[in-house]
């Protein structure tokens, strides 16, 4: 399923946040969103799962308007894993992760074993299968984030939209996160605060800066000191990592910038 949006803006007050947007994912790809804190990211993916409506500009899903759909047919399509998702809710991990079947089910239908099947599949796939009986609010901020992804995952849905999934996660499970939303081969719009993880992962990158999009392309196209200099406000060095051909970002501190030789000198 492609997700298409069109010249979107949108303004809290007098204050601008989004303007003129306009992204495009096709069916199965897996796009990043990269840009400073501050610069729009969070606000975009939320006009993409119907939390902020645009004052202008459109989000069509394979044609279709997301306002004008059902939120239950969104729902069957997009699984969402956002930053202000509910932590404080006392239900045991299985429990949660059941929550992702409820698009699927007419009102008060019972779950079904196949529900629960799917449910001890989407939490193997993230670690997380012993802790199934264990209360949610008992979980460490990391667990929690894999329980969520878990309930993304038995949503089934054919959209995945992830606003910094490796948040609170340590470098294996980060890894581990990546590497199964890449091979869901479903449509992926992921907000990421890891550069490198961005270009390893991504296929194409969308650059935000200050409520616009600052350029847009592969990550070999995008990640260019030039261009994170201008909107990030670092320095770098980047190389074609040997394993992934990857481009491969060192960030190089004030303080080493003024260690380093000249070139040259003697």
């Amino acid at each position: 399923m492609s997700v298409q949006v069109e010249s979107v803006c949108f303004q809290i007050g007098q204050t601008s946040i989004i303007q003129d947007v306009s992204i495009r994912v096709a069916a199965k790809q897996f796009v990043g969103i990269v840009g400073p804190n501050g610069s729009g990211k969070s606000t975009l993916l939320k006009m993409i799962y119907r939390i902020l409506q645009p004052d202008m500009g459109r989000v069509i899903f394979d044609n279709q308007d997301v306002f004008q759909l059902p939120v239950r047919t969104i729902f069957q399509k997009m699984a969402v894993v956002s930053q202000e998702a509910v932590q404080d809710f006392d239900f045991s991990v299985q429990e949660v992760v059941l929550m992702g079947r409820t698009p699927h089910k007419r009102m008060f239908q019972s779950d079904t074993d196949e529900d629960h099947f799917i449910v001890e599949q989407a939490l193997s796939r993230v670690d997380m299968g012993v802790y199934k009986d264990r209360s949610f609010t008992s979980l460490s901020g990391g667990e929690k984030q894999r329980v969520l992804i878990a309930r993304a995952l038995a949503q089934q849905a054919e959209i995945i939209v992830l606003d910094e999934p490796t948040n609170h996660l340590d470098i294996r499970h980060q890894l581990q996160l990546m590497d199964l939303v890449k091979t869901l081969k479903v449509t992926v719009i992921s907000a990421l605060h890891d550069l490198n993880l961005a270009s390893t992962y991504c296929d194409y990158l969308y650059v935000m800066n200050k409520g616009q999009i600052a350029c847009a392309g592969t990550p070999v196209e995008v990640m260019k000191p030039e261009i994170l200099r201008e909107v990030f406000g670092v320095e770098t060095e980047i190389i074609t990592h040997p394993v992934t051909k990857k481009p491969h970002i060192t960030f190089l501190s004030h303080c080493s910038l003024k260690l380093a030789p000249a070139v040259g000198g003697g």
